[in-house]
C-alpha cells in the first residue's frame, strides 16, 4: 500500500506565496525584454546570470560547488527540461502573447503534472478531488483573465509553445524529486541546474540568434534580464526545491494558478490598476481549487462531521 501524497504545511503555502510573486513577474520581464532580445539569447542570459548570481552566494556561504558525475547527469536532465525548454518556448510566445495571457497558459501546470506523476509515480496517484480542485482552479484563471482571450488564432503557435512549455514543467515537477534522494540543498542543486542550461543554451544561442548582428538592449530589457536572472530565477528555484521537497510535485505546480491574480493584484497596487469583477470572482475560484487540492479543508470537514455524528 502507497502512501498518501504529504499535505501542504503554513510554511509550505507561505514559500509558494512568495514564489508566485517571483515568477509572476517572470512574465512582465520577458514581455519586455523579449521585445529587443531573441529568446535563445533571453534564456541563455538568464541562467547564466543566475548561476554567477548563485555561484557568488555558494562562496559567500562557504557551500561546496557540487560534484560528481551521477549529480551533473541530473543537473543536465533537469536543466534541460524545467530551463532550456520551458523559458525558451515561453520566451518565443511571448514575442507575441501578453503576460497575462502567457500565464494563464502556464496555469494549465498542475492539471498536466496530476495526470504525469499518476502515471510516473507511486506516491501521488490522481484522486477525483485532486482532479477537481484542478480543473476548478483553471476555471478560475480563465474567468479571472477573460475566457474569450483563450481562442486560438492568429497567435496560435505562440499559444502552442507557451503549452509545450507547461507540460515539459510537468515532467520536470516529476524528475526533480530526484533531488530528494540525493540529500543536496536547495542552493547547490539551483546552481547545478542552471549552470548547465547555460551550457546547454551557449552554442544553440550563438548559431541562431547571432547576438552580435543584433543593436544592443536598451535599459529597460536589460533591467528586465537581470530581474530575470536574479529574482525569477535564482531566488525563485531555491524556493521552488523547498516546497518540492516538503509537499510534492503536484502542491509545487500549484504556484501556476497563483501567477495571475498574484500579477493583477501588483498592478492595482503598485501601478493602481482598478480590479474588475470577473478578476475577483477568478480569483475566489482559484483559492477554491487550491483548497480542493490540498485536502485539508476536506479532511477538516469530515472530522467535523465524524464527531457530530
Amino acid at each position: 500500500m502507497t502512501a498518501p501524497a504529504p499535505l501542504m504545511t503554513s510554511r509550505d503555502w507561505g514559500l509558494l506565496a512568495l514564489l508566485s510573486v517571483l515568477w509572476g513577474g517572470s512574465f512582465l520581464f520577458n514581455r519586455i525584454a523579449v521585445a529587443e532580445i531573441p529568446p535563445l539569447t533571453l534564456t541563455f542570459e538568464r541562467v547564466a546570470l543566475a548561476s554567477a548570481a548563485l555561484f557568488l552566494m555558494l562562496r559567500a556561504t562557504r557551500r561546496a560547488v557540487p560534484t560528481g558525475t551521477e549529480a551533473w547527469k541530473v543537473f543536465f536532465g533537469m536543466g534541460l527540461i524545467n530551463n532550456v525548454v520551458p523559458f525558451t518556448l515561453i520566451a518565443y510566445g511571448q514575442k507575441e502573447l501578453g503576460a497575462g495571457l502567457a500565464s494563464v497558459l502556464n496555469a494549465t501546470t498542475p492539471l498536466f503534472t496530476v495526470i504525469v506523476a499518476h502515471l510516473l509515480t507511486q506516491d501521488e496517484r490522481m484522486t477525483p478531488a485532486k482532479l477537481a480542485g484542478v480543473v476548478l482552479g483553471l476555471f478560475g484563471v480563465a474567468v479571472l483573465t477573460g475566457i474569450d482571450r483563450l481562442g486560438v488564432g492568429a497567435h496560435l503557435q505562440a499559444e502552442l509553445a507557451c503549452l509545450g512549455a507547461t507540460l515539459s514543467y510537468a515532467f520536470s515537477n516529476i524528475f526533480g524529486r530526484r533531488f530528494r534522494r540525493m540529500d543536496i540543498d536547495p542552493m547547490r542543486a539551483t546552481f547545478g541546474q542552471v549552470t548547465a542550461s547555460a551550457c546547454l543554451l551557449l552554442v544553440p544561442a550563438l548559431l541562431v540568434d547571432r547576438p552580435w548582428t543584433l543593436p544592443p538592449p536598451g535599459p529597460a530589457a536589460l533591467a528586465c534580464v537581470a530581474a530575470l536572472g536574479i529574482l525569477s530565477t535564482a531566488v525563485a528555484y531555491q524556493l521552488f526545491y523547498r516546497v518540492l521537497a516538503s509537499a510534492g510535485a503536484t502542491a509545487v505546480s500549484l504556484v501556476t494558478l497563483m501567477i495571475p491574480p498574484t500579477a493583477i493584484l501588483l498592478g492595482a497596487l503598485v501601478l493602481g490598476e482598478r480590479l474588475e469583477s470577473r478578476q475577483i470572482a477568478g480569483a475566489a475560484l482559484i483559492g477554491l481549487g487550491l483548497l480542493v487540492v490540498d485536502g485539508r479543508l476536506a479532511a477538516s470537514l469530515r472530522r467535523r462531521a465524524g464527531r457530530v455524528s
